[in-house]
């Protein structure tokens, strides 16, 4: 099939053009190229290969709003969505892209008040977007009627299907007339998704994106490998050697995500969290608040994650390695859209290097290796902005108070050393690189002495003798001119020890400790097999 260049030549009207101009978008993607005038011209069913992120909302939205009858108060059209997220999502997108054609577009998911699904259901709908378990509740109700829709759609198909949802969407099937079109969207198409179209599809078109374009160009992918106990501290560099950062943030449980959230809190950035546990009121503010920018950080679950559809994203980060290939995909989706530049962050520990391999292979996409920001890096670009929004400020017109003010400061004191003493007072602890701290860098796998120069030593002391983390240290420095913070991954054990020293202070450590004719109390710890 050949794809088409612009909007205008895929037979949409021109209220629906002039709607997608508001929007700001410019040309189709791929699967936008496919679906629509597939959908406008005939009523083949479809099975459609589309990732989060390559616009397949609009690919089934925009042609459902040209086929709507708005004069008419059934059911037209039903969209399964595996979340609550997505159900929200999908519906809002629908609704900016209608302009102003007078159809009804509404979610239904558990969480929701029902009684409010039921006034809005009563005075009738064009179009539902809705999770499998309310739609089912609604139709034992007998408060949602399939028997006259015209299209059926699964969106994230396969995502359903993992979630368990496959006989809710054969219960719900059951409940649609023969005639109807059934439309499929999925990141993958699986056998069962195969046994469903044979199932209910009478003949379907399939159409497929090439691989090549699930993952944008704009997208700029690297990888930190940092100890997981450096994460956080990584993530905070992140967030500020960048100008305007406005990242969703990916963690592997609810817990992760409570604790980074927290942290971020209390070193004062705007951060907020969204996972299952999370009322769905809740839920919906967070997101609201998120999308307007209200916080610029917001640190997801993957499933929660799903149904985040923001343009504009500057960073996905994952703080956690993606469970698989598709995940990462999914993810990183989420940034590099609408013609905007971004960037995917991946942190993961030395033993997670093998599993990014895979996933690069798998999305046949380049990862590459990075380095976590440097402190002084980070208090230039601080001071940069700084200088910038001073630069700002003084093209503007500045209160006579303060140029009253700022005269009777320079009477008494040096030009130079007022502006220092105003600098300090301003701006000491955003500027101060003690608020960081260290980012171990770790060197080869397997290889005992890592990029920065560190040894891990062994120490013949342990718990049955009397010695704990703070009495290792003491000993220590109390032989060698080394400071605390110098002696980390203190590791006690029942009969020894383990730390982590620079290796210009390793050999002497090791020698201070010897004594004539004994087994040496400090030694270089053997590679493990």
């Amino acid at each position: 099939m050949a794809i088409k260049k612009t909007f205008a030549e895929l037979g949409l009207s021109p209220r629906v053009l002039e709607a997608i101009n508001r929007k700001g978008f410019e040309e189709p993607t791929a699967i936008q190229a496919m679906t629509i005038p597939l959908m406008l011209q005939d009523d083949t069913n479809i099975i459609a290969q589309a990732q989060t992120g390559t616009g397949k909302t609009a690919a089934f939205g925009l042609p459902l709003i040209e086929m709507v009858n708005a004069n008419s108060r059934t059911v037209q059209a039903i969209i399964l969505v595996p979340t609550r997220e997505l159900a929200i999502q999908v519906s809002e997108e629908i609704n900016s892209l209608k302009g102003d054609k007078d159809i009804k577009i509404i979610p239904i998911y558990g969480g929701q008040s029902i009684d409010q699904q039921l006034r809005r259901l009563k005075k009738g709908v064009h179009i539902v977007v809705g999770t499998p378990g309310r739609v089912i509740d609604h139709l034992n109700r007998k408060t949602l009627r399939l028997g006259e829709i015209e299209h059926l759609i699964l969106d994230e198909a396969d995502e359903m299907l993992n979630m368990g949802f496959i006989e809710d969407i054969e219960e719900i099937m059951q409940h649609t007339n023969r005639s109807k079109r059934t439309l499929l969207f999925s990141a993958t198409i699986p056998g069962k998704i195969r046994e469903l179209a044979y199932k209910y599809m009478e003949g379907y078109q399939l159409l497929t994106v090439k691989e090549e374009q699930l993952i944008t160009n704009l997208t700029k992918q690297i990888y930190f490998e940092v100890k997981a106990s450096d994460k956080f501290e990584a993530l905070c560099r992140i967030i500020d050697i960048e100008e305007d950062f406005y990242g969703l943030v990916f963690c592997r449980t609810k817990s992760d995500v409570d604790s980074v959230v927290a942290h971020l809190i209390d070193r004062g950035y705007d951060a907020a969290a969204i996972h299952g546990d999370i009322s769905q009121a809740q839920r919906e503010r967070t997101l609201n608040k998120f999308k307007k920018q209200g916080v610029n950080i917001l640190v997801a679950t993957d499933v929660a994650g799903r149904g985040i559809d923001v343009n504009n994203l500057t960073h996905v980060i994952n703080y956690s390695l993606p469970r698989d290939p598709q995940s990462y995909v999914h993810r990183i989706g989420r940034t590099g859209r609408a013609g905007k530049e971004g960037t995917a962050i991946t942190f993961i520990t030395p033993s997670e290097y093998k599993q990014l391999m895979f996933i690069q292979r798998f999305a046949k996409t380049d990862i590459k290796k990075s380095s976590v920001p440097k402190v002084k890096d980070i208090i230039e670009a601080k001071k940069k902005k700084i200088y910038d929004d001073l630069a700002t400020i003084l093209e503007d017109r500045i209160d006579t108070a303060y140029y009253n003010w700022a005269k009777k400061l320079l009477e008494d004191n040096n030009p130079t050393e007022i502006l220092a003493a105003i600098l300090n007072y301003c701006f000491e602890e955003e500027l101060n690189p003690d608020t960081y701290g260290e980012v171990r860098e770790v060197g080869a796998r397997g290889k005992q002495l890592d990029q920065q120069g560190k040894a891990r030593l062994f120490v013949a002391l342990g718990k049955k003798d009397n010695i704990n983390a703070k009495k290792l240290v003491d000993l220590i420095m109390s032989r060698v001119p080394v400071k605390a913070k110098q002696i980390r991954d203190i590791q006690v054990m029942d009969k020894f020890s383990f730390i982590t020293v620079p290796f210009d202070k390793a050999e002497e450590i090791v020698d201070s400790f010897k004594e004539r004719g004994q087994k040496p109390l400090i030694a270089h710890a053997k590679k493990s097999r």
